[in-house]
């Protein structure tokens, strides 16, 4: 027997149902011409001329979620038609009913028709129920999960408990910054550094380094620039955030970075800034990287021959390993060549090197020599960026809107992977937590925080839903900051949505919106 495919829409808005504030009651707040249409009526607060927060819930339909089993193939939550339709016989042959779910591309992505196909067992009120035949599926030999259907992304279905901050730079004194803390290793949450710098209103930024084996913890996994600096190389080709003067008027741009040191007439590619030389977090380095040049969000690319250069803001000592040092003054003069692991020296910076990069390193960074290391920031049309001493670049993706029309290029971003259905399924259509940031017609920049992984309580958005949601505010650029566990949203240090790891999460950077 074939089994029946139900195919299910993974893209537009959540239909919007009773909105309520944080508080649960019902929302009262002036309607006026400045307020998007799907905001107006949310709780309203005024934090300060020119930067007002509102609060409230979007929900689909009553009942319309419930707890299923997914079975997977191989760990994985999408397969081809032919393959799901298989898993779905061997499972009604093993005496469970099964129905196999097509998943289509969102509207606006960058890709048409279907993602993949899942496999899935029963509807359940609870997860208790659901916990019960995932373990009689797991004994009868298959890869099952429990999940909740509302996160899925199905049109008229769940439920995000959303904060959207509207800044206007016309009316505010402040100012947007980034800022990644004491260190650029190291993670700190975002309240703390929001306390520490008496900010108004601080979220998490971009993309970090989360664990030792995917390079230095707490470093940025793309570009970063702070106060002039740039600090992190680029995941070439992905959106980022530049944040000129004041700040309140973010510029949303596809960069890649050029970073080269010469010694005389000798020259060599610098790979990267403050990482572990040898681990690109999320690919799209340069100089042979393995698998792949391209963006790959969540994987870690290698490559045996580098040169990395650390700043004195990394905050910490240089990593340790194979390869060489060169330690360089302020002027770039080479004050010594030592193995791997140290202090960089103030107001100086340290080169490491490991295979051809240690060879060249120890070629030509001889002590007392001079090294001139040129750093260059391109745009999409291979325009050089320039920074001034006030402005940052803080990382993320992907891109939602562009020309105020939803554009979120799955792709260019590496959030689809070549013979992995399920990545951008689980990452980017199903519903998790998201920070997005946005500037709408009126030159306004939106901050929006959805909470998620919260069963029956907060799903969060897909990609899809968020760059609807944005375009629903006015947005005419968007952009996706770091999502998942790191979501929040702090008022004068005090977190104001609910993290999904059921507290604060320490991050890599954060944008603080300053007095």
């Amino acid at each position: 027997m074939r089994a029946t495919v139900v195919t299910v829409a993974a893209a537009g808005l959540l239909v919007p149902g009773v909105v309520v504030d944080r508080y649960g009651d019902t929302a009262a707040a002036a309607s006026t011409a400045a307020v998007p249409g799907p905001i107006d009526g949310w709780r309203h607060e005024r934090l300060a001329a020119g930067v007002d927060l509102y609060q409230g819930t979007i929900a689909g339909r009553p009942g319309a979620d419930h707890w299923t089993v997914t079975v997977r193939a191989n760990g994985a939550h999408l397969s081809a038609g032919r393959d799901a339709r298989a898993l779905a016989e061997r499972v009604r042959g093993a005496g469970f009913g099964a129905r196999a779910e097509a998943v289509t591309w969102p509207r606006g992505a960058d890709r048409q028709g279907v993602v993949g196909v899942r496999v899935r067992v029963g509807e359940y009120a609870t997860r208790a129920e659901a916990d019960t035949r995932q373990k009689a599926l797991a004994a009868a030999g298959f890869d099952a999960v429990s999940e909740w259907t509302g996160a899925d992304g199905v049109p008229g279905t769940g439920v995000a408990r959303v904060k959207v901050a509207i800044v206007d730079p016309k009316r505010y004194g402040g100012a947007m910054k980034g800022t990644y803390g004491t260190g650029v290793a190291g993670r700190e949450t975002v309240s703390g550094m929001a306390s520490a710098d008496d900010a108004l209103l601080g979220v998490n930024a971009g993309f970090f380094v989360m664990e030792g084996k995917d390079g230095v913890p707490g470093a940025a996994a793309g570009i970063a620039a702070y106060d002039g600096e740039l600090q992190s190389a680029a995941t070439n080709g992905r959106i980022a955030a530049v944040l000129r003067g004041d700040g309140l008027r973010p510029e949303f741009k596809k960069l890649r970075t050029d970073l080269r040191v010469r010694a005389g007439a000798a020259s060599a590619i610098v790979d990267g800034i403050n990482r572990v030389p040898g681990l690109i977090r999320n690919c799209g380095g340069v100089g042979g990287d393995s698998p792949t040049e391209r963006p790959q969000h969540d994987v870690t690319c290698a490559d045996p021959d580098e040169i990395v250069q650390f700043t004195d803001e990394l905050g910490a000592h240089t990593p340790t390993g194979e390869g060489t040092e060169a330690v360089l003054d302020a002027s770039g003069r080479v004050r010594e060549v030592r193995a791997r692991g140290g202090a960089v020296p103030d107001g100086g910076s340290v080169l490491a090197g490991i295979g051809a990069g240690a060879t060249w390193l120890r070629t030509h960074a001889t002590p007392g020599s001079a090294l001139q290391v040129s750093r260059k920031i391109l745009d999409e049309q291979g325009k050089e960026l320039g920074l001034g001493p006030q402005d940052d670049i803080v990382n993320g993706g992907p891109e939602l809107v562009r020309g105020g029309k939803v554009a979120v290029n799955f792709a260019a971003d590496g959030i689809e992977r070549a013979g992995d259905r399920s990545f951008a399924y689980t990452w980017g259509i199903k519903r998790n937590p998201r920070l997005l940031l946005g500037v709408d017609r009126q030159g306004r920049m939106l901050l929006v925080a959805a909470d998620g992984r919260q069963p029956g309580v907060s799903d969060g958005f897909g990609l899809g839903e968020g760059a609807e949601l944005m375009k629903s505010l006015g947005a005419v650029r968007a952009m996706a900051l770091d999502g998942g566990g790191s979501v929040t949203m702090a008022v004068n240090g005090k977190v104001i949505n609910s993290p999904s790891d059921g507290t604060e999460r320490a991050v890599g950077d954060a944008l603080l919106l300053t007095r």
